[in-house]
């Protein structure tokens, strides 16, 4: 059964999936073959109805009484995400965060290949930063369209992050990763997640302060997730 894409209201949903992957991968690892709702709600903090909600966006639906077969949920999952097929990035800014990106060996579980980094600093061009080249911005475009890269992650400072974006969508790209602290304007037909860093210090400041104060969490209203 071909599994439903999410709708902007099931978001809360896809940023689960990986949750569930990564533990339902240890389970499998640890040679465990059936699992219930039950439990991985107990381990991950949810309800088990939300778990089996979550899951069922996939196609798969547990058995009564019995549970889920880890083998063909994770299939699901990684199929559901798109992670059973690589797919190939091109990373703009070779600066501390793009290095970061490019030694993260955790992308190439998910699907995730980052071909090579682009830079406009010479002292960083025709270099190599975890085995990935580092090209001059200017060969972006050329390369693009003779590799079919569809994906391009941004990792340059803020005032040149628009630029970066309205090159890679020329050259053909239609799914940026935005790890830019600004936002960027891109035309309907592509997709675009941001990653504000800032954003997400500023919430786990404000826990880390609730939970060193419990008054404070008394006196302020409860945050969204």
């Amino acid at each position: 059964m071909e599994a439903e894409r999410p709708k902007v209201g099931n978001l809360a949903t896809v940023k689960r999936l990986p949750l569930y992957l990564r533990f339902l991968r240890q389970l499998k690892d640890s040679g465990r073959e059936i699992v219930s709702s039950t439990y991985i709600g107990e381990h991950l903090k949810l309800e088990p109805i939300q778990v089996r909600k979550d899951l069922a966006v996939t196609g798969i639906v547990g058995k009564p009484k019995v549970g889920y077969f880890i083998p063909s949920l994770i299939q699901a999952i990684e199929e559901f995400l798109g992670w059973d097929n690589n797919t190939d990035a091109f990373l703009v800014g070779a600066g501390n965060l793009g290095s970061a990106l490019l030694g993260y060996q955790g992308f190439a579980r998910h699907g995730l290949n980052i071909v090579a980094a682009f830079d406009t600093d010479e002292s960083k061009i025709g270099t190599h930063i975890h085995d990935k080249d580092v090209l001059p911005l200017d060969k972006l475009s050329d390369l693009v369209d003779r590799m079919h890269i569809t994906m391009g992650i941004i990792a340059v400072p803020a005032e040149a992050a628009q630029s970066v974006a309205d090159l890679m969508i020329a050259a053909g790209i239609t799914a940026i990763w935005n790890f830019a602290p600004v936002h960027i304007d891109v035309p309907n037909n592509i997709v675009v997640q941001n990653e504000d860093l800032a954003s997400g210090l500023a919430v786990l400041s404000v826990k880390a302060a609730a939970a060193r104060n419990p008054k404070l969490t008394e006196k302020a209203p409860a945050y969204a997730e």
